[in-house]
Formats: C-alpha cells, sequence, structure tokens
C-alpha cells in the first residue's frame, strides 16, 4: 500500500492541473446534482417489525386510509390570552378570529373548516358528546369528563388549541413558504397581545445552522495549525481542503435524498465529522510532507514520502471511522444506517481529498507551500534523539507510571457513573430549546392541559373474532374501563369505531409527558395486560401512536448499544493486532477505548440529561447519540493509537529498549496528535453553541470523547501501561504472527527509497 500511496501523491503532485481540474468538475457536478434532484429532509424514526408498527399495520387493516403516524404533518398554534383574561372576552375573540383569517390563507393548509376558534371548538366538542351520552344511555359526568379530556380549551378558558394536518401526502411535502407564512401569521397576533407559539410535526423544518459556531471552530483549528507550523499557508491548507471535503459530502448527501429519506441531523453529523477528520488527515500528511522536505530537495519526492507514509495511517484511520459508521447497519435500524452511510461517505472523500487535492495544491505552490511565517521553524530532523515536550511528557508518565494509570481509571470511571441513568428518547417539541417556539407551545400545553396532552397513545382493538357482533361495543367498553383504571392514566376513552363494528380505536391520554420514564412504564404496563384482556374480550389488541413508536424506536437503540459496542470493541482489537504485531498493545487500546466511551456518555447524561450545572434543561438524550458517537470516536481513537504507537513499534524493532521506545513515540507523534485532538474538539465544541439542544448534546459528546480519549487514554493510560508491560507489549505468538497479513501502516516498504533517484522506479515514466 505504501508503494502506491507514493505514486499516487507524486503523481498529483506532479500533475496538478489535472487534479485541481477534476476536483472542481466534482465539486460542480454533485452541487449540480444537489440542487436539481434533492427532495426535503424528514425525521421518519422507524424501525420495521417493532410491536408499535405491528399496531399500526393493525389500524390501517381495520381503519383504511389511516396515515402512519410518522408522515402525518400537523401543527398546533397556541394562543393564551393575558393574565386574568380569557379567550371568550371580546377583545380576545377578535384577536383569534384574526389569526384563524391569516391561518385560513396559508398554502397547503387544506380545508378551511378544521381552523376552528377554540371557544367555539370546545363548545361544539361537548355538546357532541353530551348528545352521544343520551343516545347511548351514559352518564353525564363521563360524558363531560371525555370531553374535556380532548377540549382544544383549558378549564378557566385561557389557554386554547387551533389544530389542523396539512393537506400533504407526508411531512416532507410541507414546504418552507408555508411554514414561514404561519410563523408570520403568529408573529402579526402576538402584536394584539395574546401570548402564541405554534408547533407539530409539519412546522419541524431543517434545523436552523447559523454559521457562527462553524466559523469559530475553524478559527480556533486555523490558531492550532498556525502554531503547528509557524506558516499562514500552510496553516490555511488543512482547512481549505477540509471545506472543499465537507462541500462535496454534504452536496452529495442532498442530492442522495432524490434516492432516500435522510433525518434532518444525517447533513449536520456529516459537516461535524466531515470538517474534524478532514483537518487532521491533512495535517498528518502537510506535516510528514515538512518533516520529508528536510532530507530531500525534491518536492515531487517528498510528498510522495509524505503520502506513502503519513498517507498509510490515515487511509487506516479512515477505514476504521468508515468501517464503524457503515458497522450500524449491523443494528437493522434504516435511518441510523442511512445516517452512518452519509457520514461514512463524506469520510471516504475527506481520505481521497487528503490523498490527493492536498499533494495537487502542494504542487501548484511550489515553494511558497510554508510561505508567511509568522515564527521560525526550530522542529529538527525527525531522526534526531532530541529532547521536547512529548519526550518530557513520557519521561514524567515513567518516573510513576502505576500512579498515572490508576489516576486516568479512576477519572474516567469516576465520569461514567452517571451512564448508569442513562435513558433515550426521540427528539419532541417539550425537548427542544427552551428559545423555540415549538418548546414554549409544548410548555404552553402542559401547563395549561397537562402533561400527557402530548403523550397519548392509541390503543387499536380488533373484534373480528368476537362471534356475536352486537357484543362489540361492549367488549370495547370493558377494554377501555380496564385502561382507565391504570395508574398513571388521566382518560382512556373510544374515539372512532369502523362502519363494520369489527374494530374501534381508543385514545389512552397518560397524566405524564412523552419522555417521561413513567409514561414508558405505562406502556409496559398496558402491553403487559393484554394477553389477558385479548382472552377476556375475544379480541386482539396493540398499542400504537408516535408516543409508543418513539418509546419503541428508542429502547431498540438502546439495547442495541451494547452489541454494537461489542463489535466495534472487537474490530479494534483485530485491526490494531494487524498493525501492532501484538496481542497486549491492542487489548490495551481496546480497553482504553471503552474506559473513555462509558465516561463520555455518563458526563453527557449528567449534563444533557440530568441537568448538571444548570447549562441545558434536563431531558433524556436523543435515541442515537451513544450509538453514533461510539461509532465515530472508535476511528478517531484508533487514529491517535495508530500515530502514537507505531512510532513505538518501529523504535522498538530498530533496537531501541521498551522504556525508549515509549519516549521515541512521544517524541515524534504527541505534537501532531495534540494539534489534531486540539482541532477536533474545537470544531466538535463549537456545535454547542447551535440552539438545538440535539446538536450541542451531539457536539459536547464528540468533543468529550476526543479530549478523554487523546489526552486521558492516550496520551496517560497508555504510556503508563507500556512501561508496565515493557518487552511483554510487543510480545506475540509465532504462528499467529505467521498467520496475520503483513499492514505496512508506517511505510517501513518506502525506508529503502531515500533518494529521488531511488524512488523512479516507483512511477511510471511520463
Amino acid at each position: 500500500m505504501a508503494h502506491a500511496l507514493y505514486r499516487l501523491g507524486r503523481l498529483a503532485h506532479r500533475r496538478w492541473p489535472a487534479f485541481l481540474v477534476g476536483w472542481l468538475i466534482v465539486l460542480i457536478g454533485v452541487g449540480a446534482a444537489a440542487g436539481t434532484l434533492s427532495k426535503p429532509l424528514s425525521d421518519k424514526f422507524s424501525i420495521p417489525g417493532i410491536e408499535s408498527e405491528q399496531a399500526q399495520n393493525l389500524q390501517q387493516e381495520l381503519f383504511p386510509g389511516t396515515q402512519d403516524a410518522f408522515d402525518q404533518a400537523t401543527a398546533t398554534v397556541v394562543v393564551q390570552a393575558p393574565t386574568g383574561e380569557e379567550l371568550a372576552d371580546p377583545d380576545n375573540t377578535a384577536a383569534v378570529n384574526d389569526l384563524l383569517a391569516s391561518l385560513r390563507k396559508v398554502p397547503q393548509v387544506g380545508d378551511p373548516a378544521q381552523l376552528v376558534h377554540p371557544v367555539d371548538a370546545a363548545k361544539g366538542v361537548e355538546k357532541t358528546y353530551l348528545d352521544n351520552a343520551t343516545k347511548n344511555g351514559q352518564p353525564a359526568a363521563v360524558a363531560r369528563a371525555n370531553a374535556a379530556a380532548v377540549s382544544p380549551l383549558t378549564a378557566d378558558g385561557r389557554t386554547g388549541l387551533i389544530q389542523w394536518t396539512f393537506d400533504v401526502p407526508t411531512i416532507t411535502d410541507v414546504e418552507q413558504p408555508t411554514r414561514d407564512a404561519v410563523i408570520t401569521a403568529v408573529d402579526d397576533a402576538r402584536d394584539s397581545g395574546l401570548t402564541v407559539e405554534v408547533s407539530g410535526s409539519g412546522m419541524q423544518g431543517m434545523p436552523e445552522m447559523g454559521m457562527t459556531s462553524e466559523l469559530i471552530g475553524v478559527a480556533i483549528a486555523l490558531l492550532v495549525l498556525v502554531l503547528t507550523f509557524g506558516s499562514l499557508v500552510a496553516a490555511g491548507l488543512p482547512i481549505l481542503t477540509a471545506l472543499v471535503g465537507v462541500g462535496i459530502g454534504i452536496t452529495g448527501i442532498t442530492a442522495s435524498t432524490a434516492f432516500f429519506d435522510l433525518g434532518t441531523t444525517t447533513p449536520i453529523l456529516a459537516s461535524m465529522l466531515g470538517l474534524a477528520v478532514g483537518i487532521d488527515y491533512a495535517l498528518f500528511i502537510l506535516s510528514r510532507y515538512r518533516t520529508e522536505l528536510r532530507t530531500t530537495s525534491d518536492r515531487g519526492h517528498a510528498i510522495g514520502l509524505a503520502v506513502g507514509r503519513a498517507g498509510s495511517a490515515v487511509v487506516f484511520a479512515g477505514l476504521t471511522v468508515i468501517i464503524a459508521l457503515v458497522a450500524l447497519a449491523v443494528v437493522k435500524i434504516p435511518f441510523l444506517t442511512a445516517m452512518g452511510l452519509a457520514a461514512a461517505g463524506t469520510v471516504l472523500v475527506a481520505v481521497l481529498v487528503a490523498l490527493t487535492l492536498l499533494p495537487a495544491i502542494l504542487g501548484a505552490l511550489g515553494t511558497r507551500a510554508f510561505a508567511g511565517q509568522i515564527r521560525k521553524d526550530r522542529s529538527v530532523d525527525e531522526g534526531q534523539h532530541i529532547d521536547n515536550g512529548g519526550t518530557r511528557w513520557a519521561r514524567a508518565i515513567g518516573s510513576h507510571p502505576v500512579v498515572a494509570a490508576l489516576v486516568a481509571v479512576i477519572a474516567l470511571g469516576a465520569l461514567a457513573i452517571p451512564a448508569k441513568d442513562l435513558h433515550l428518547a426521540l427528539p419532541t417539541d417539550s425537548t427542544a430549546s427552551a428559545q423555540t417556539s415549538q418548546r414554549k407551545a409544548a410548555d404552553l400545553i402542559t401547563d395549561g392541559f397537562g402533561p400527557g396532552q402530548e403523550a397519548r397513545m392509541i390503543v387499536v382493538v380488533d373484534g373480528r373474532e368476537i362471534t356475536d357482533p352486537r357484543q362489540a361495543p361492549a367488549a370495547y367498553g370493558e377494554v377501555t374501563t380496564w385502561l382507565g383504571g391504570l395508574d398513571g392514566v388521566a382518560n382512556a376513552q373510544v374515539v372512532g369505531m369502523n362502519k363494520e363494528g369489527t374494530g374501534a380505536q381508543l385514545m389512552v391520554t397518560p397524566t405524564t409527558g412523552a419522555s417521561d420514564a413513567a409514561t414508558e412504564e405505562l406502556l409496559h404496563t398496558i402491553r403487559d395486560g393484554i394477553p389477558a384482556q385479548e382472552k377476556a374480550s375475544s379480541t386482539t389488541i396493540g398499542v400504537t401512536g408516535l408516543t409508543a413508536i418513539q418509546t419503541d424506536v428508542s429502547e431498540k437503540l438502546q439495547d442495541a448499544l451494547i452489541p454494537y459496542l461489542a463489535v466495534v470493541v472487537g474490530l479494534a482489537f483485530v485491526l490494531l493486532m494487524l498493525v501492532f504485531r501484538s496481542i497486549l498493545v491492542p487489548l490495551t487500546a481496546t480497553l482504553g477505548f471503552v474506559l473513555s466511551t462509558m465516561a463520555t456518555i455518563g458526563a453527557t447524561v449528567a449534563i444533557f440529561q440530568q441537568g448538571a450545572f444548570g447549562l441545558v434543561d434536563g431531558a433524556p438524550l436523543v435515541s442515537f447519540l451513544p450509538i453514533l458517537m461510539i461509532g465515530i470516536v472508535f476511528g478517531l481513537a484508533m487514529d491517535y493509537q495508530v500515530f502514537l504507537v507505531t512510532r513505538m513499534r518501529e523504535a522498538y524493532i530498530h533496537g531501541d529498549s521498551a522504556r525508549e521506545a515509549v519516549v521515541d513515540g512521544f517524541r515524534h507523534g504527541a505534537r501532531v496528535v495534540t494539534a489534531a485532538a486540539a482541532i477536533m474538539i474545537s470544531v466538535f465544541s463549537a456545535f454547542m453553541l447551535q440552539p438545538d439542544n440535539l446538536i450541542k448534546s451531539m457536539g459536547f459528546a464528540l468533543a468529550a470523547a476526543v479530549l478523554l480519549d487523546a489526552f486521558v487514554v492516550r496520551m496517560v493510560l497508555i504510556p503508563a501501561l507500556m512501561y508496565l508491560l515493557g518487552d511483554r507489549a510487543w510480545a506475540m505468538p509465532r504462528w499467529l504472527d505467521k498467520v496475520l497479513p503483513n499492514v505496512d501502516v508506517e511505510g517501513e516498504a518506502l525506508t529503502k527509497h531515500t533518494s529521488a533517484t531511488d524512488a523512479e522506479e516507483l512511477v511510471p515514466a511520463g
């Protein structure tokens, strides 16, 4: 591989105009495809085969035309009168009517008749329920209680709901101008003195992605690069190539929406990861290029050696990230698989850009690659045994390796403690940022109608096995009575029967919110009691609805966490065994990865779920965050492991003692790994400035994972263990050494080609 990469790097340097034009064509072509083929992004967090999906299929069978819960493009405008007033007061009534008139003009709203004043709608609901109670012999008190449970007006008459479903097949068909028109109507209504907020699936567009946070991350990365290279031009090259890679990756994801359903977080994840690894990969190759220039004046030969040596490690690091992301398919969750593949594609582009575009740009720059010096380059030839910050740190760890290892393990273990309380859920309006209208609307609904208003479940009862159809309503009533008597149920009622009377839909309103653990317990309680109710009523019963589906998806993801971690850890062990020709080195590396992963999950739980330090309102973590974090950080951890420990292995093979090999590894690798980790942390941390809590938590988790893995595991725990293991660290059974293929990650095969003349045999003529 080293020889092939040498040829590629030197060819890109020599034929730089062709490579630059080629990448420009790719960028324009993918951008054109994105502009002409793309479809809207949507969050459809469903998993085929889960119980709630099966119940929804039963619902659609009994009630043809019932829409998929994730496809219903709903909207809810919450209106609240000033303190001490009611919506029925004349001035407030007029203001609400003006709002309704504006909403009826919004495109895609559909039948204007569904937009009704909350006061009028509440009166209509109560009248309907009382009329039906009189017809069916139901007590009036029960009818009033059921009517109040579905009323769009609070008991004090102050807060009301205006609800409708957009006239579109799916959520993705709601156009942004439609959302903008709704928001404009809401803003105008606020001028009347009403409190007005809007929420609903139809109002959920692409999360706002202001450029401030990305620019801050890039600015910090640029500062780190300037300090690393001491050159403004060299510092700008990794930023430039990373931005090209991210641009191609994001436009490629946008274009792929023509063929796949992708969530709104997919491009955010891809840009976050693509920018970070793109800068790091270019940093590794550019740093090695500068080193090679100290041994040869032939820049083509130097870039060939840089790509052949550092590029080999970049390919390995990139492949580990890609494999870990593609391995998300193992958990068999469609939307997560799509996110993993999209992010993997962006990483692949970052690797190709670093291997070809960067050498081409260096070819175009020639001697100006390290121009714009702001400080003199005082680094020396990497072959010299000199002391620097890396060697001093390594010797400090070596003086007390047991203490260093214990401190690292205890610190990571302490951070991991909150992970035992991990609670996963999918994002809802109630977990959105407190500054958003969606969150404000959810809070108004919770305060006025109770937290269960947006956590309702639909219980589908199939009565086709009831021998006497006339007994079906009574059977449905028995199920309803059972549901209403369960702890945690505020109300249960029949909300629909099909024409044949063979099926009924029951609505269950919990006393707790959609993301509350008690609501999940209620769902399990209902399901545990279903077999007995089915036997007693001769029916088939299922629970569906958005809350049930989201709960099932979250639990499926949480159940997949440990198996996926096992797959990734096993993969890490095998890959590192190939690279280091050792058993104990991969073992320590993978155990360190597990420690940093658990510590990161614990820290994220403490801050974002439990609300530690008051930085954010506590809420369950988004269901796919831990698995995504494991997949991403796995590749980054292996990246740092390779760049540090391959240098140790090289020194050990060339005759250094095990102890001096650790020092030599830090002499050559610590500075680059420190810079790379600092860049990763700055890019990921910058996303914490985004208003969306989901993006905040992703940025924090990834930044914390890199911080802990790079500076605690790779810089403290691993060298301490290497000191303690000594020569045993590099032990390998002979039979296993013969079986395993030789992976030349450090480019040892190029060592004999130390001159440009010798290297000519590696490059085809012309």
